[in-house]
């Protein structure tokens, strides 16, 4: 399969109510502003607030005719930490990519996780949001980790996204989030 012809399969592990399915859509959205064909779905159902739901997003250059859950994650997305566990690993493979939501580095989360040849990436985005939106709210934060791990879309697309997706006074703030978590998000 030729690069191009490359479908990016990413896998959001949060809780109900933390934004998981929210970010799925708005880095679609972003893919589809660049003209990439995309799909975002959630898998829960009528899970109560804080209960751990996934979200899937598939991005690619060809129109996506697969229609099922994201079971080998190109990259794996984690907003709550307590979440670290078997399923966040579960049907990952050597080049998948993970990026957490912690504030412990990436070398921890490797031994944490078991997957010493993965890439991880960490970035503490309950901090930021708490500072920036004063919620921890940390969906749009892990966006601007996203980015900067795999430029599977552009910066600019997201903070577009964004800037259609919620108000005006709340945009503003998301955006200013997700450029700072693009900024202190590190890789192990």
């Amino acid at each position: 399969m030729s690069e191009e012809d490359k479908i990016i399969e990413i896998r959001f592990h949060s809780r109900g109510g933390q934004g998981g399915w929210t970010a799925s859509q708005l880095l679609a959205l972003a893919a589809l502003k660049e003209g990439k064909y995309m799909q975002s779905f959630p898998t829960f159902g009528p899970e109560r607030q804080g209960a751990p739901i996934q979200a899937f997003t598939r991005i690619s250059e060809k129109p996506i005719n697969l229609h099922a859950n994201v079971y080998y994650p190109d990259v794996v997305v984690v907003l709550d930490p307590t979440l670290l566990g078997p399923s966040v690993v579960e049907g990952i493979k050597k080049d998948t990519v993970i990026i957490v939501n912690t504030d412990e580095s990436p070398q921890e989360i490797k031994k944490k996780l078991g997957v010493e040849d993965n890439v991880v990436w960490t970035v503490n985005a309950t901090d930021l949001a708490i500072k920036i939106l004063g919620r921890a709210i940390t969906n749009t934060a892990m966006l601007g980790a996203i980015v900067k791990a795999t430029g599977v879309v552009k910066l600019e697309s997201v903070l577009e996204a964004t800037k259609e997706r919620f108000p005006e006074e709340i945009a503003e703030k998301n955006i200013e989030l997700i450029k700072k978590a693009y900024e202190e998000a590190v890789k192990g």
